[in-house]
């Protein structure tokens, strides 16, 4: 049986807390978008991959950490690789489950094999302000709003490096987002975390927030490493020129998807 852990397509935030602290984030939950892993024999370790997801040495590393019993796997995603949708770490996850590995050793596993992870084996992953190099919550959130995004991949993959802090100081918006805020406002934190995170490391002819102006949304947000980048608007209201629009100006594997209080 195949097994599928959901995705994530950005950030509303990422940064440091203070000028000095920890890199954190609230990660956008993707249904639209997921991982899977299958065992599909016994014997020693091997990897079929769609795309490429995991080097054997790595995966190795990982199931004898979580205890998890090797074999053939068939892993598979719908998100590329660098696009900052969290196709690392639900492959990790997914696989981690088809092995029958030790849960409670999921996250330091994850730690020790990238260097920083993705709260995807949360069972909210959106409701947390998530420390990703250190693979911890550091604040429970409320619910966040109901959303829908649509968006796609511009530019190149960007991998993540764990050694890699250049990133602004986002503690008011983290801030902001412990009160409960309304949709508007939830896209107004978003679209300012991801101008930070632009002013900061760019790219500067990113054209999100043009496209974002010419459809009329809410507010853009960003993968903070990758090349995800999204336009928020509530349920219903994306127009239907807005697939056209976004793949004129470059986004590829555009997708529409409900997050927050709509999402599963």
């Amino acid at each position: 049986m195949s097994l599928r852990v959901h995705g994530h397509f950005g950030e509303w935030v990422q940064g440091r807390l203070g000028s000095d602290g920890p890199v954190a984030l609230v990660t956008v939950a993707c249904p639209a978008m997921w991982a899977s892993a299958e065992r599909t024999g016994d014997g020693a370790l091997s990897l079929e991959q769609t795309p490429h997801l995991l080097t054997p040495e790595r995966a190795r590393d990982f199931l004898v950490r979580i205890g998890g019993r090797a074999g053939h796997y068939r892993l598979c995603a719908t998100m590329p690789p660098g696009g900052g949708a969290g196709a690392s770490t639900a492959a990790l996850v997914a696989l981690a489950r088809a092995a029958q590995g030790d849960p409670d050793k999921l996250v330091a596993a994850c730690l020790a094999v990238e260097g920083a992870s993705d709260p995807l084996m949360l069972p909210h992953p959106d409701r947390v302000v998530w420390a990703s190099r250190v693979g911890q919550v550091l604040a429970a959130l409320p619910p966040l709003p109901r959303a829908e995004v649509i968006g796609g991949f511009w530019g190149p993959p960007v991998a993540t490096d764990p050694t890699d802090m250049a990133f602004p100081d986002v503690a008011d918006l983290v801030a902001r987002l412990s009160q409960a805020p309304d949709l508007p406002e939830l896209a107004r934190i978003a679209t300012l975390s991801a101008q930070r995170c632009t002013a900061l490391r760019g790219p500067s002819d990113d054209p999100t927030e043009s496209v974002a102006h010419r459809l009329g949304a809410l507010g853009v947000l960003r993968a903070h490493t990758g090349s995800a980048r999204g336009l928020i608007f509530a349920p219903g209201q994306v127009p239907a020129v807005a697939d056209r629009v976004l793949q004129h100006a470059g986004f590829r594997q555009v997708i529409r998807f409900c997050t927050g209080g709509c999402a599963p």
